[in-house]
């Protein structure tokens, strides 16, 4: 049994934030693997699944992002998993757009709803990071994650997003390598082995036909005995 969790917070005036990406990862997992409706349960919304013989629930709490581990432990708790069969999805300000790390255990730098959830579960659990980069001073960090990502995000976010839900039957199944190969072949994709396009097709060559004859009848005549 595995627990995914996304962070963000509850509400249409936050989906598009910055800081949701959390929820959008679990959304695009549930939506693309056929796991079962969203239903309100331990203060969040909870869509259960399986990755072959691996239960998965997925987890958003409605708490608001510093409230967020009240609703992991409650879950937790329900299900008698302990810490390390948890997966929290989060932003992460200290990697570029698009980038994205899995972590075992470590501190909570900063993020108010890690930070809750070390409180509540201890901070032995998984995190993948997804890198929303860093608005350039710690002053401006609060508006920028509570912005809507721009239409210029849209492309890499959605390749990550497809990256993170290619790669879960692999997270549940607790190989990180295969699950970080599985987003990089989104957001990375191989090039072929030169780097460039292949050289199209040489045209065939025309058979040069004969130069057309102009001389008259009685010059070819003439030619003949010369």
């Amino acid at each position: 049994m595995k627990l995914f969790v996304g962070l963000g917070n509850p509400g249409p005036k936050y989906a598009g934030n910055r800081h949701n990406i959390g929820f959008m990862a679990v959304d695009r997992i549930a939506e693309d693997h056929g796991f079962g409706p969203w239903r309100k349960k331990f203060q969040a919304q909870v869509s259960e699944g399986k990755f072959g013989s691996t239960r998965v629930a997925l987890l958003k709490p409605e708490t608001f992002m510093n409230l967020s581990g009240q609703s992991v432990g409650e879950a937790m708790r329900f299900y008698k998993i302990d810490s390390t069969d948890v997966v929290v999805f989060h932003d992460e300000l200290d990697l570029a757009p698009g980038k994205c790390r899995v972590k075992s255990g470590g501190g909570h730098a900063g993020h108010n709803g890690l930070r809750s959830i070390h409180q509540h579960i201890s901070p032995h659990y998984d995190r993948v990071r997804l890198g929303i980069g860093h608005p350039g001073h710690k002053d401006a960090v609060a508006g920028y994650v509570l912005r809507d990502f721009a239409k210029a995000d849209q492309d890499w976010l959605d390749d990550l997003l497809r990256g993170i839900s290619d790669g879960a039957a692999h997270l549940a199944a607790d190989d990180s390598g295969k699950f970080m190969n599985a987003v990089a072949l989104r957001v990375a994709p191989p090039r072929s082995s030169t780097g460039t396009k292949a050289a199209a097709p040489a045209k065939p060559e025309k058979t040069p036909t004969p130069a057309e004859d102009a001389r008259t009848p009685m010059q070819k005549l003439l030619d003949k005995f010369k």
